[in-house]
């Protein structure tokens, strides 16, 4: 676990996690569900949206720097 999103209502998500065997990012969020918003987006049956608050990118890791290897309050 990176960081979790401190404004929020929903014990602590969206969470941002790194995977160190992958090599990659995972963010639990809100899934995207209303049809509306997701007839513009063109999503793979293996895919799905999430979405997340933007105040939560201040907490992201940047460009290509290592990955945190602790949480970030």
């Amino acid at each position: 676990m990176l960081c979790k999103d401190p404004e929020s209502p929903n014990n602590g998500s969206p969470t941002l996690y790194y995977d160190d065997v992958s090599d990659s990012y995972l963010l639990q969020s809100w899934k995207v569900a209303d049809p509306t918003r997701l007839a513009s987006i063109a999503v793979p049956d293996h895919e799905t949206v999430v979405e997340f608050p933007k105040r939560l990118l201040r907490l992201f890791p940047r460009g290509e720097a290592e990955p945190h290897t602790h949480a970030t309050p």
